[in-house]
């Protein structure tokens, strides 16, 4: 198709466009109601792509390595029983230090001829790393321990969602009573939410068993498993990474947005015409002398004429007394101007 080339940010300017149709127009057809909340849910699916793309953008970071145990906690905490092993000697820790070197397990001895209980605290190292999210905050957005990315998408979510941003400063976000609560106050900026939210950020919770170490030698268990769930490189790394970079579906999606773009145009300049005629079918004549008198206006602006075209079209207007100095004044202008072009294009100066 021969379409003219657009300009760099008209893309996106029309891009951010309005899809919406106006009240005007829904009112005239209840059937479009079907488009809005096709466009509701679209906003909602937009969102959640948004997300996974983030996640995957993440997951693919990540170097692809063969991991040891070790390298999946951050620390590892077993508590005996005090009471057996005294104040002193019941705890076993291991925490992970820049220095420390990757090991495939660990082997912890006691002395001991009598069953003994033991709890066994695991610390994961995500990375990226993850934070447990205060409460109050968890149960509004539905997120208990994610990353601080994750975490901060879903809580821009909620303020869409809800509404929340400032319609006229867009820098500030209005508190609803649930944010009141939490924040501990009626409104905040922006670049404020990354302080405040840091306020409500803890340490993820640590991975707890309890473990019967048995010195029978009857007991058959001496060998107890446990499944913990870690995360590992992804084997569909390679296919996340071509489904970032295809840009297929993105050109399509690209070309339906500037379809319904122009259909929307289309509706609102047929809307345009709809109520030009109605207007002239209700009341011909005031239509066509309110009709002139704007198109009259706009003749005016768009040729810059200064004065009054309709006084000046009459004799009279020419008979007034200041006329005679005003077309002198005007010839003269005239004439010095055509000197100046002459002086230009001779190169001398005339006396």
């Amino acid at each position: 198709s021969d379409k003219p080339t657009q300009a760099p940010g008209s893309h996106k300017r029309r891009k951010m466009a309005d899809k919406v149709l106006p009240q005007r127009i829904r009112d005239l057809v209840p059937e479009s109601q079907a488009y809005m909340d096709l466009l509701a849910f679209e906003r909602k699916l937009d969102q959640t792509i948004a997300r996974k793309r983030m996640e995957i953008q993440e997951a693919i970071k990540k170097p692809i390595t063969k991991k040891k145990f070790s390298s999946f906690f951050k620390s590892l905490v077993i508590e005996l029983d005090k009471e057996l092993y005294g104040p002193d000697n019941h705890l076993v820790e291991w925490h992970r230090m820049p220095t420390t070197q990757e090991t495939d397990g660990f082997q912890v001895k006691r002395p001991g001829d009598v069953n003994v209980k033991c709890t066994l605290l695991l610390m994961l190292d995500h990375q990226p790393p993850q934070y447990k999210l205060d409460p109050r905050l968890a149960r509004l957005l539905g997120v208990h321990t994610q990353t601080r990315a994750s975490i901060m998408q879903a809580l821009w979510l909620y303020i869409k969602n809800n509404k929340l941003q400032d319609s006229h400063e867009k820098e500030y976000i209005n508190c609803n009573r649930y944010f009141r609560q939490i924040f501990g106050c009626t409104r905040m900026r922006f670049p404020e939410i990354p302080m405040k939210l840091a306020a409500l950020l803890q340490h993820p919770d640590p991975i707890i068993i309890n473990h019967m170490i048995s010195v029978d030698p009857n007991d058959q268990k001496k060998t107890a498993c446990y499944d913990i769930d870690v995360e590992v490189d992804d084997p569909l790394k390679g296919q996340m990474n071509s489904f970032l970079s295809s840009t297929t579906n993105q050109q399509e999606i690209a070309a339906l947005e500037m379809k319904i773009h122009e259909t929307i145009e289309s509706i609102n300049q047929l809307k345009t015409q709809r109520d030009f005629m109605l207007s002239f079918s209700n009341n011909p004549q005031d239509f066509i002398k309110d009709w002139l008198k704007s198109q009259s206006r706009d003749l005016k602006l768009m040729t810059d004429v200064a004065g009054n075209p309709e006084e000046e079209r009459r004799t009279e207007f020419y008979q007034a007394p200041w006329v005679p100095e005003a077309v002198g004044r005007y010839v003269y202008s005239k004439v010095q101007q055509r000197r100046q072009e002459l002086e230009q294009v001779l190169g001398i100066r005339l006396t």
